[in-house]
C-alpha cells in the first residue's frame, strides 16, 4: 500500500543574486556604453564592444562629448566627459595607445594656465546644463576634474607632457587642502592612489584621513545619517560613505577607516540596491534624462566595489 502524507508544499526559486538582479535593469533601462560594461564586468563580455560604444562619444578634437558624464548634454568636448571616458578605458584594460594620446593633447588644448583642468570649459555654454555645475568663461583650475584624470594617466603608466604641469599642481591642491567636501576628497584619493611617489601620496592621504575625520565628511553610522552634515550645494541626505572613497581595499582611503566601519558601508551599499534592481542616484535630479542614464553607471559602480570588498554578487 503506498504510503499516504501531507502534500509536499512547492519549493521557493532561491533568491537572485545582485548582479541577476542587475542585469534585467541595465538591458531595460541602460545605454549601450553601461550595457557594454555590464557584460565586460559580470557575463564574460569582451573589451572591444566597450570601446566600440565609446567611440560614439569622441568628437575630432580628441576629447568626449554627448552627455557621456549625463550631468552634461550637447555634443561639445568636456574635461569631465574625457575623464569619465579615460574611467571606461581603464576599466577594461584599454588606456593606452594612440586614442590617449590624442585625448592628452585635447586635454593640452582646454587647460588653464596653470597647466591643469577646469571643471566646466566654456564651450558648454548654450547646452543644458546641471545647475551645480555652472558655465564661466575664466574657468579656475580644479582638483575634482584634474585629480582623477592624472591618477588613471600614472596607474596606466601614460607619459605625455601635459602630466608634468597637472601633476605639480595636483600635489599642491592636495597638500593645502584645508577645508573641502566629499567630491574633491574623491578626486585627490584618486590622484593619490597612483601618484609616483608613494611615500608622499602616503604621508598626504594620511593627512586627508584625518581631515575626513574632523569635518565628518564620511558617515560612519548608515542608521544615524542624521548626526552627519551634508556639505554645501549637496543634495538632502547626499551624505558619502567609506566605500565612497576606498573603491577598492587598496586604496590609501581605506586605511582611514576600522574593518567594522567598512563592513557597515559596504553592508548599507549592498541595501541600497533597488527594487528593480538598480542602485539610487543619490546626488540632486535636474531633469529625467540624467537621473535615467546615471543609475545604469552608479549600479556597475556599485557591484564592481562589493566585489572588489569581497563581496558575493554573484
Amino acid at each position: 500500500m503506498a504510503e499516504t502524507g501531507a502534500p509536499s508544499l512547492p519549493q521557493s526559486p532561491p533568491p537572485l543574486t545582485p548582479v541577476a538582479r542587475a542585469e534585467r535593469f541595465v538591458w531595460l533601462t541602460a545605454r549601450v556604453l553601461e550595457q557594454r560594461l555590464f557584460a565586460h564586468h559580470f557575463l564574460g563580455g569582451a573589451a572591444d564592444p566597450v570601446e566600440t560604444a565609446l567611440d560614439a562619444y569622441r568628437n575630432e578634437d580628441g576629447g568626449y562629448g554627448h552627455a557621456l558624464e549625463p550631468d552634461l548634454r550637447g555634443p561639445v568636448s568636456q574635461p569631465l566627459h574625457t575623464a569619465h571616458a579615460l574611467r571606461v578605458l581603464d576599466a577594461v584594460g584599454r588606456c593606452a595607445g594612440q586614442r590617449v594620446e590624442r585625448m592628452c593633447r585635447y586635454l593640452t588644448s582646454v587647460s588653464t594656465a596653470d597647466g591643469a583642468l577646469p571643471a566646466i570649459h566654456p564651450s558648454q555654454r548654450g547646452y543644458p546644463t546641471a545647475p551645480f555645475v555652472p558655465v564661466v568663461d575664466d574657468p579656475p583650475s580644479a582638483l575634482l576634474a584634474t585629480g582623477p584624470v592624472v591618477g588613471l594617466l600614472h596607474r596606466n603608466e601614460v607619459w605625455h607632457a601635459w602630466l608634468f604641469r597637472a601633476t605639480d599642481f595636483c600635489w599642491q591642491a592636495v597638500e593645502s587642502l584645508e577645508k573641502s567636501h566629499p567630491y574633491e576628497i574623491e578626486a585627490a584619493v584618486a590622484f593619490l592612489d597612483s601618484a609616483p611617489d608613494r611615500p608622499r601620496a602616503e604621508a598626504a592621504a594620511d593627512r586627508l584621513g584625518r581631515l575626513v575625520r574632523a569635518h565628518r565628511l564620511a558617515a560612519l553610522d548608515p542608521d544615524d545619517l542624521d548626526s552627519y552634515p551634508v556639505s554645501p550645494g549637496y543634495a538632502p541626505g547626499e551624505h558619502h560613505f567609506p566605500h565612497d572613497y576606498a573603491g577598492t581595499p587598496h586604496s590609501l582611503a581605506r586605511a582611514w577607516f576600522t574593518d567594522d566601519e567598512m563592513t557597515r558601508s559596504l553592508d548599507h551599499l549592498a541595501a541600497q540596491q533597488q527594487e528593480d534592481g538598480g542602485w539610487p542616484v543619490r546626488w540632486r535630479h535636474w531633469a529625467p534624462a540624467p537621473a535615467l542614464e546615471a543609475r545604469p553607471v552608479v549600479t556597475v559602480e556599485a557591484l564592481r566595489t562589493l566585489r572588489s570588498h569581497g563581496r558575493p554578487v554573484g
